[in-house]
């Protein structure tokens, strides 16, 4: 039985949706995005051996759901360096309330959006960022790994995932987890890895129900988190 919660937000989401609208961005923004990912891929580089798979298949325009494992802080700059384009990110309403997290998690365009993803306002402003032809990256399983494996996707982001109308590109991270477990208060070096699955189109998510829909996209991220754990093994063997 769906949870009652989800059934009264897609009735609102429906009702409310409208076209999306570029999202305005000040000069300071795009510089300071430009520069800490060139920053990040500097670090992910030199200090942690970054390697990185199916670059080609990021979507050169329109709006997509990014969708990755989640296995550290340094996931979303991890996703966000390999990407050619500006990535949105979606994130936890309470990490807006830390001291120096919060404001910066608001410059880089992040949503704030509740753990189990079914906070109407996060859904309909993903939804309006996508339509405006915005990628946005979020995290189905809702949070960190606690043994560096691929959990269960949260129930309640199908909604968002059936109702965008955009392809989901499914990502793996693979060794973000070694170097900073959630259970580690400062990261360690390491080896990391990234894989970019081809995006599962828009079409195809329309033709699948809920369960369907979510097992499928489960399915691909295990693939890409697999192939992203081969590939960093593979990198620190040859280094080795």
């Amino acid at each position: 039985m769906q949870d009652p919660r989800v059934l009264r937000a897609d009735c609102q989401f429906r009702q409310g949706q409208r076209p999306g609208r570029p999202v305005r961005r000040s000069f300071t923004q795009c510089v300071v995005y430009d520069t800490a990912r060139v920053l990040a891929r500097l670090v992910a580089v030199g200090l942690y051996g970054l390697r990185v798979e199916g670059r080609e298949h990021w979507p050169a325009e329109g709006g997509a759901l990014v969708c990755a494992n989640h296995q550290s802080l340094f996931d979303p700059p991890l996703v966000g360096l390999t990407c050619p384009r500006r990535l949105h990110y979606l994130a936890r309403q309470t990490l807006f309330d830390v001291p120096i997290l919060g404001p910066v998690i608001r410059f880089f365009d992040a949503i704030p959006i509740d753990r189990d993803g079914t906070g109407l306002a996060g859904l309909k402003e993903t939804l309006r960022r996508v339509q405006a032809g915005e990628m946005v990256l979020l995290f189905p399983e809702g949070t960190r790994t606690r043994d560096g494996e691929v959990g269960p996707l949260k129930p309640g982001l199908r909604l968002l995932v059936r109702r965008s109308g955009v392809p989901l590109v499914p990502v793996g991270i693979d060794g973000a987890y070694q170097a900073w477990p959630r259970t580690q208060r400062l990261p360690r070096l390491g080896r990391v890895a990234v894989v970019i699955r081809p995006p599962i189109p828009a079409a195809e998510v329309a033709e699948l129900n809920d369960e369907a829909v979510l097992a499928r996209l489960e399915q691909e991220i295990r693939l890409a988190h697999a192939q992203a754990r081969r590939l960093r093994q593979a990198g620190r063997s040859s280094t080795s």
